[in-house]
C-alpha cells in the first residue's frame, strides 16, 4: 500500500477510536456503578436501538471480511456460511428471545439455573460461555491482523502483532470503563457505518456491471479459475465423504449456534420488556438480512473484478477481498478515489472488529463475575457482598480474557475468520443450546442433566477440534509441522451437538433427584408472561 493509503486509513482509524473513547468516557461519568448498569445498560434501550446494536454485534469481521473472502474463493459454497447465520435468527426469534428476557437477569446461566441448584449449573454454563466468547474474540483479532498486514505491506508481521495487542487493549478499556451502555452505543455507530459502507460498495459493483447480475456471475466464474463449477455446489464441500460431512457439521453449527452465543443473548436484557426483546430481534433480522444480501454481491464482485487468484495471493484465507475490491472500484492503486475508498472500508472493518470484541469481552467478563466468581463467593459473604464485588471482578476478568484472546489470535493468524467463527458456533451449539432448550421446555430436566449437557457438549467439541486438521496435519493448521489429527472433520458440530443433547437427557434420567415441579411451574409462568421478570 502507498503512503497515502496508510495515512488516510490511519487517520480514519484514529477518528473512530477517538469517537468511541469519547462515548466510553461520557458514559463512565453518567453511570451509577450498579451491576444492572454495567451488565444491561440500565435496561433503557428501545427495540430499534437494541436491534441496531444486535446487528452491530452480529455483523462481525467474519461477515464483512471472512464470508466475502470465502465467496470470492469458492463461489456458491462460500454462501453457505451466511445462509446458516441468517436462518439461525428464526430459532432465536421464535424460541429464545422473549423467554430468555423473562427468565434471566444478566447472563445465560441465569436462565438455565432458574429452577436448578445454582452453583454447579452456573459454574458449568459460565465456563462454556467464556470459552465460546474467547473463540469468537480470536476470529475478530485475526481479522484485525489481516487488515493491518494489508495496509502496511512489508511491515505487516510485527505491525500485525501490535495491532492485535492494540485491539485487545481497547476492548478492555471499553468494557472496564463503559460497561454495556458504552458498548451498545459503539455497536450502534458501527452498524450504521458498516451498512453504509456495504451499501456503497454494493452499488459500485452493480454499476460496474451496468446492473446485469448475470454478467457479474459469469465474469466471476471466468476469473475464478474454476469455470461454471464456481457457481455450483461442491467446490469446497463436494469432494469425498469427509468434505460433505464437514458441510453438514458446519450447517448444524451455524444454524444452532446463535441461540447459544452469550454476547447475543445478553443483548435481550438491555430492553425493558419481553415484547421489546422480540421487536429487537425483528429489527436485527431485517438489518442483518439486508447486509448478507450485499455480502453476496461483494464476494462475487471481488471474484469478478479482482479474480480469485489475486484475492488468494493477498491473503490465502481471503480475508482481504473486500478492501482490495474497494481499492479497485475507487480507481485502482495510486488513485485518489481508490485511496479514499480503501481507507474508508478498512476503517469500517476495523470499527466492526472493535465493536464486536467489546460485546464479546463484556459477555465473557460478565460470565466470570456473575456466574463463576459470584456463585463461589456468595457462599462466604452472602448475596449482598457478592453483588458489591461483581463489577470490580468483571473489570479484572476483561483484562484476563483479553490477554488469552490475544495469545490465541497470534497463533491462529493464518486461518479464515469466518471459519474460526464457525468453530465458536459449534461450541455454543454443543454446550449452551441443549441446556438452554431443555431448561425452557423440558419439565423433567434436573441439575445433573444441565451439568452433563454443558460438559457433554463442551469437552467433546474442544477435544475434536484439538484432534482435527485445524490444529495439525495440514499446511494451514495452527501447528503445520505437527500431525496428531485423528478426527477428519474441521468442524465438530455433527458429533458434539448431538452429544450435548444426549448427555443432557442421560444425566436427567439417571439423576437421583427429581425435578422441582413447583420451580418449573414458576419458571414457565415467568417465561410466558413476564411476571416477576427483572
Amino acid at each position: 500500500m502507498t503512503g497515502d493509503h496508510q495515512t488516510l486509513a490511519l487517520v480514519l482509524f484514529s477518528v473512530f477510536i477517538a469517537v468511541t473513547l469519547a462515548i466510553t468516557t461520557w458514559v463512565s461519568r453518567r453511570r451509577r456503578g450498579s451491576a444492572e448498569e454495567f451488565y444491561a445498560g440500565g435496561r433503557l434501550f428501545s427495540p430499534l436501538e437494541n436491534g441496531f446494536a444486535i446487528a452491530g454485534d452480529y455483523m462481525s469481521a467474519a461477515s464483512f471480511l471472512g464470508i466475502s473472502g470465502l465467496i470470492a474463493l469458492f463461489g456458491y459454497d462460500g454462501m453457505l456460511y451466511l445462509v446458516g447465520f441468517l436462518v439461525a435468527w428464526l430459532l432465536v426469534l421464535f424460541l429464545v428471545a422473549e423467554l430468555v428476557r423473562n427468565c434471566g437477569r444478566f447472563t445465560l446461566a441465569d436462565v438455565v439455573a432458574a429452577r436448578m441448584r445454582e452453583r454447579p449449573v452456573r459454574l458449568a454454563v459460565g465456563a462454556a460461555s467464556v470459552t465460546v466468547s474467547v473463540l469468537y474474540l480470536v476470529a475478530q483479532m485475526v481479522g484485525a491482523g489481516s487488515l493491518v498486514s494489508l495496509l502496511l505491506g512489508d511491515a505487516g508481521a510485527q505491525a500485525r502483532t501490535w495491532m492485535v495487542i492494540g485491539v485487545g487493549a481497547l476492548m478492555v478499556f471499553y468494557v472496564a470503563f463503559g460497561g454495556m451502555r458504552a458498548t451498545t452505543w459503539i455497536q450502534i455507530v458501527k452498524a450504521v457505518l458498516l451498512l453504509g459502507g456495504a451499501l456503497a460498495l454494493t452499488t459500485l459493483v452493480v454499476l460496474r456491471f451496468h446492473g446485469d447480475v448475470n454478467a457479474l456471475l459469469n465474469t466471476a466464474a471466468e476469473r475464478s479459475g474454476h469455470g461454471k463449477d464456481f457457481l455450483a455446489p461442491g467446490l469446497k464441500y463436494g469432494g469425498d465423504w469427509t468434505a460433505r460431512l464437514d458441510f453438514i457439521s458446519l450447517g448444524l453449527a451455524l444454524v444452532l449456534g446463535t441461540g447459544g452465543l452469550p454476547h447475543i443473548l445478553s443483548r435481550f436484557y438491555t430492553v425493558p420488556t419481553a415484547r421489546a426483546a422480540r421487536r429487537s430481534a425483528v429489527w436485527a433480522i431485517g438489518l442483518i438480512g439486508g447486509f448478507y444480501l450485499m455480502t453476496v454481491v461483494l464476494g462475487f464482485g471481488a471474484a469478478a473484478v479482482l479474480g480469485s487468484g489475486a484475492v488468494r495471493a493477498s491473503n490465502t484465507a481471503g480475508n482481504t477481498a473486500v478492501p482490495l475490491l474497494a481499492l479497485d472500484l475507487g480507481g485502482g492503486a495510486g488513485s485518489t478515489g481508490g485511496t479514499v475508498l480503501f481507507a474508508v472500508v478498512a476503517a469500517v472493518a476495523f470499527a466492526t472488529i472493535l465493536a464486536v470484541v467489546a460485546g464479546l469481552t463484556l459477555a465473557s467478563s460478565a460470565s466470570v463475575a456473575h456466574d463463576l466468581h459470584a456463585s463461589l463467593r456468595r457462599r462466604r459473604t452472602g448475596e449482598r457482598g457478592a453483588r458489591r464485588s461483581e463489577v470490580a471482578v468483571a473489570r479484572v476478568a476483561a483484562v484476563a480474557v483479553g490477554a488469552v484472546a490475544i495469545g490465541l489470535a497470534l497463533l491462529a493468524r493464518n486461518l479464515n475468520v469466518a471459519f474460526l467463527v464457525g468453530l465458536a458456533f459449534a461450541v455454543a451449539a454443543s454446550a449452551n443450546l441443549p441446556a438452554l432448550l431443555y431448561a425452557l421446555f423440558w419439565r423433567r430436566f434436573t441439575t445433573r442433566g444441565a451439568v452433563w449437557s454443558v460438559y457433554g457438549g463442551l469437552i467433546p467439541a474442544l477435544t475434536l477440534v484439538a484432534l482435527s486438521p485445524v490444529v495439525s496435519g495440514s499446511p494451514d493448521a495452527l501447528f503445520p509441522g505437527r500431525d496428531f489429527a485423528v478426527f477428519p472433520l474441521a468442524n465438530p458440530g455433527v458429533v458434539s451437538i448431538p452429544l450435548g443433547f444426549l448427555m443432557g437427557w442421560l444425566g436427567t434420567v439417571l439423576s437421583p433427584e427429581a425435578a422441582d415441579k413447583a420451580r418449573h411451574a414458576e419458571t414457565e409462568v415467568r417465561a410466558l408472561t413476564g411476571a416477576g421478570a427483572a
